[in-house]
């Protein structure tokens, strides 16, 4: 039988979401029945809204698509106006104030503390300048990602914004492809490092050539079936196909037709395509996709350019576009480092400002939750890296601060076990100020993620730090899994797993431990990866001590079981939620 999700959406889903939304936003909180409460918020996800957890009743977050990342003139601006009046809670960060931005791993924006009854003056200002939080969460296509620099790379195999672009265009708001099983989430890739990280989507584009009477034609190969949550990460395997740029948007709508009509929809843990692509494997996958749903003979794939690919690799090449870069055009691009992906709403003011003082305008968002600002003449460099804004938020940053990534949390998460976000700034800088970076390391990937639903995407970096919960001196308290030796590249590997419940306050001791035996130990020229890669899971467990340091985590309690992590009275019954549009207490009758 379908699932409890299933019937909900049967009733109503999609666009016509739009008018049930506005209609609560003008009546107030309580206008939703309390029995439909969940209905309502798996409805709201397709219009970008995610009710927050427990204890912040009332409040919502807001995520905005970003296709490719790209912000374009006016769209940042808008954001941090949005994000300095409607995204206020009742308690300010500690670490980013009471207004901020969040860049995510898959190149979107997401805002907190949104009151329902704001949405729909929300709406306005967004789509006043093209922006639409339309699709951005719920069961249907995501937000598309891709290179964050397509069309300014200057070794760029093919521009894939064009495409990317297309493919927003066509299928966000697409009756045909409004209610999927699940998610689907789309990669695009036209340089030759491998950044759209399509290894880990999907359905992913990736540069390959092919000769097609007699002509070398440029375009993609197809892979099919990546994702990381669950516990049961699969990397997109190779089903055959090329398709040129004019193809893709065919390709791309067979695909997620095969997966509305083939994707199971009796148990959403199964729902993926990932497990359907295990259930028949590629062949099969070819096959129905050309016989039902592709009309012209799909050619075999072409020859890829993976054995380029530099993206996380581990092998000292970044890939992450942070640093001053020039353009095909003689302009350049200056990549910023955004630490956890997390920006004051003042900041985003600062960051549209100086996009429009020295660049075109236009900002764009990486999947490591960092910004660029694009098209900036050789004639304003200075003055742009100069800004007090990139004294923070570095083209130039230390190892640490480069390579962290951290997600939602239980600052606002419901699935999330442990706090993410100001543990992984405080991680960040204990380590830049007491760990000696190994010989040759200038990026080093660190991924914290509150859960199993990967969102910090964990299974990919260095070290891997996974949520979880242990006991300390007889209390419990956050905890982490460590995994080891993750990335992307050429040839993908998943981390392995090798430290269990490791207490929270321990683990910068781990990295520290774990660092100094990699020095010592590794051959000449040896990354870190290969390091790990050439060990056995038996050798990697124990291979370094968790241990406490002057490192201090004020988040080692529960705060799963808080209203709000960073209150000064966080306990449950200390909440204000719900509030009304004002963010006054409602009574409790």
């Amino acid at each position: 039988m379908p699932t409890k999700v299933e019937g909900w959406k049967d009733e109503l889903y999609g666009n016509e979401i739009r008018e049930h939304l506005f209609e609560f936003a003008e009546k107030g909180w309580d206008a939703i029945p309390e029995d439909e409460h969940d209905a309502w918020f798996e409805r709201f996800k397709w219009w970008g809204l995610y009710h927050q957890r427990k204890g912040q009743e009332s409040y919502f977050m807001m995520r905005i698509g970003t296709p490719n990342g790209v912000l374009k003139p006016g769209q940042m601006e808008v954001v941090a106006e949005v994000a300095d009046e409607y995204a206020r809670g009742p308690v300010d960060n500690p670490e980013f104030g009471g207004s901020y931005i969040d860049i995510t791993t898959r190149q979107s924006i997401q805002l907190h503390w949104i009151k329902l009854e704001d949405v729909p003056e929300i709406f306005e200002k967004l789509e006043s300048v093209g922006l639409t939080t339309q699709q951005a969460c719920g069961d249907s296509w995501r937000n598309i990602v891709g290179c964050p620099v397509a069309g300014k790379d200057d070794n760029e195999f093919i521009d894939a914004w064009p495409v990317a672009e297309e493919l927003h265009e066509e299928f966000k708001g697409n009756d045909l492809y409004t209610n999927l099983p699940r998610k689907w989430k789309v990669s695009v890739t036209g340089c030759t490092e491998g950044c759209g990280q399509g290894d880990i989507n999907d359905l992913a584009f990736e540069p390959a050539v092919k000769e097609i009477e007699g002509e070398e034609v440029k375009g993609f190969n197809v892979r099919v079936g990546g994702g990381l949550s669950r516990k049961e990460p699969r990397f997109a395997r190779d089903i055959d196909v090329f398709c040129t740029p004019e193809d893709a948007p065919t390709v791309a709508a067979g695909m997620s037709a095969l997966f509305r009509d083939h994707g199971d929809r009796e148990n959403r843990f199964n729902a993926r395509i990932k497990f359907l692509v295990d259930e028949w494997g590629t062949e099969k996958m070819r096959d129905v996709l050309q016989e039902e749903y592709i009309d012209y003979e799909l050619p075999t794939a072409g020859e890829d350019l993976r054995e380029q690919y530099t993206y996380n690799a581990g092998d000292g090449e970044h890939g992450d576009h942070v640093g001053v870069h020039e353009q095909p055009d003689g302009n350049y691009y200056v990549g910023l480092s955004v630490l956890v992906g997390r920006l004051g709403a003042e900041e985003g003011y600062e960051l549209a400002r100086l996009a429009d003082e020295h660049g075109s305008g236009e900002v764009r968002l990486t999947q490591r939750q960092n910004a660029i600002i694009t098209d900036v003449p050789e004639a304003e460099l200075d003055a742009l890296l100069d800004a007090d804004l990139l004294d923070y938020h570095s083209p130039d940053p230390h190892p640490f601060m480069r390579g962290s990534i951290a997600c939602t949390g239980t600052e606002f998460c419901s699935l999330s076990i442990v706090e993410t976000k100001n543990r992984m700034v405080r991680y960040g800088r204990w380590l830049k100020d007491n760990v000696d970076v190994p010989t040759g390391v200038e990026d080093f990937h660190i991924h914290l993620s509150g859960c199993t639903a990967s969102c910090a995407q964990p299974q990919i970096a260095d070290i891997s730090l996974r949520g979880m919960k242990t006991r300390k001196d007889g209390e419990p308290v956050e905890a982490f899994d460590i995994g080891l030796g993750g990335g992307l590249g050429e040839n993908p590997h998943f981390a392995d797993w090798v430290e269990m419940r490791v207490a929270a306050d321990e683990v910068p001791g781990y990295i520290q431990n774990l660092l100094a035996i990699y020095e010592d130990q590794r051959e000449d020229g040896q990354t870190f990866r290969e390091f790990i890669a050439e060990r056995e899971e038996e050798e990697l467990t124990g291979l370094a001590e968790p241990e406490e340091t002057s490192y201090e985590d004020p988040y080692l309690h529960n705060t799963k079981m808080t209203w709000y992590p960073y209150a000064e009275e966080d306990a449950m019954d200390a909440s204000p939620a719900p509030t009304n549009a004002q963010g006054q207490s409602l009574s409790d009758d």
